[in-house]
């Protein structure tokens, strides 16, 4: 098979790129640039208990770790959506566009349909923990002719 038509490489490449957005706001956003405590008072702010900010980073930092490596891929991937929802939630009032004062709800909208997808996907073979429950077919149903 045509490595450019593998979905196994498909399954990776968002796993790597949702991982990288997850684990850049957990650990670098959220631990170093705004700090904990920072983030919980911006939670606040907008009405949310300020220690859901944790509970956000630790899902965030553990789950980008686990979704990047492929473990327990659709689990991982599945509990993103909700903090994704909520991020999207929380950039409303900025508008659609994320080059918007604050950043707009398209982007954290775009990252909850890539993780909506790997929760249905799963992480593909190219993983710690491949998903072989759910093998996806690499060769044609038709020969191609």
């Amino acid at each position: 098979m045509n490595h450019l038509n593998n979905p196994n490489i498909g399954a990776l490449i968002l796993r790597v790129a949702l991982a990288a957005v997850l684990l850049s706001h957990s650990l670098y956003l959220k631990l170093f640039v705004f700090t904990l405590p920072g983030t919980a008072q911006f939670f606040s702010s907008i009405g949310l208990p300020g220690w859901l900010a944790y509970g956000v980073f630790i899902a965030e930092a553990v789950g980008g770790i686990a979704i990047l490596l492929g473990l327990y891929t659709r689990q991982c991937a599945l509990l993103m959506i909700p903090i994704l929802l909520g991020a999207t939630w929380a950039h409303l009032p900025n508008g659609w566009l994320f080059s918007n004062a604050n950043g707009g709800w398209e982007y954290p909208l775009f990252l909850t349909f890539i993780s909506a997808s790997l929760a249905c996907y799963g992480a593909g073979e190219y993983a710690i923990k491949p998903d072989h429950q759910h093998k996806v077919r690499t060769t044609p149903l038709v020969a191609a002719g």
